[in-house]
């Protein structure tokens, strides 16, 4: 039986070549098919996902093409095909990446005016850092400022720890995207544990932001992009949630 690749980004968009986007039972996850043949990532990966859940978020974006195929209308689909292709090929490289936030996070750099910055940054990341705290067994240091200090040696490990708890190139994948659009891993962390709501999350990490916006006014170009950067940011909540189900 052929095969049936999973097309990327073109000059322009390729013509829909299939009728139906299906799942299929395949090992100890589902293998997406296209008119019943297996469909590949761009790497020549089979795209088999991991979860039911998952693997239909990932066929509904395909049915629902029209005449043309868009992959910027399959984000899912996308962070996917990242898993399969660049994460899985190495889970230790990625864990190692997440873990080098942790020693510069966000949340651990605080101002030192003006005033209601400082309680606004309190309100956000306090928790954050007190889940550090009590679920992870990491006690950090606060730092005025944004000269780096370095983090206890055991907090730093008690946080991998966590990170390595996360087996799946999905969901792995997943809390990379958060992190890298957050710049901290620990709300990221705390999001993918369920303490944290998405917009909750996407607001914490902005606390800088807004705040200029409300003293200065806000910048359309930067809303633009933050809020690009937000959609990406729920895509990679919701394949970390269906990655587990």
């Amino acid at each position: 039986m052929s095969e049936t690749r999973v097309p990327g980004a073109a000059p322009s968009a390729p013509a829909r070549f299939y009728e139906r986007a299906e799942l299929r039972p395949e090992g100890e996850g589902y293998l997406l098919t296209l008119d019943g043949r297996p469909a590949r990532t761009p790497g020549r990966q089979p795209l088999a996902l991991p979860t039911s859940a998952l693997g239909e978020a990932v066929a509904a974006e395909w049915n629902a093409q029209g005449a043309t195929i868009d992959p910027r209308s399959m984000p899912v689909t996308r962070l996917a095909n990242s898993a399969l292709d660049g994460v899985s090929r190495d889970l230790v490289a990625v864990r190692d990446d997440l873990a080098r936030y942790s020693g510069s996070d966000l949340v651990a750099y605080r101002a030192g005016e003006p005033d209601r910055l400082i309680a606004e940054q309190s309100a956000a990341w306090d928790p954050v850092i007190a889940y550090a705290r009590l679920d992870l067994g990491a006690r950090l240091v606060l730092i005025q400022g944004i000269m780096f200090v370095e983090q206890p040696s055991e907090a730093l490990a008690r946080i991998r720890a966590r990170i390595d708890r996360e087996m799946s190139p999905f969901s792995l994948a997943a809390l990379h995207v958060m992190t890298t659009l957050t710049g901290s891993v620990l709300l990221a962390l705390m999001h993918a544990d369920g303490r944290l709501g998405t917009e909750e999350t996407w607001a914490a990490a902005h606390v800088d932001e807004l705040f200029q916006e409300s003293r200065w006014g806000a910048d359309h170009e930067a809303s633009v992009r933050r809020d690009a950067r937000a959609a990406e940011f729920r895509v990679a909540s919701r394949v970390y949630a269906l990655s587990r189900v």
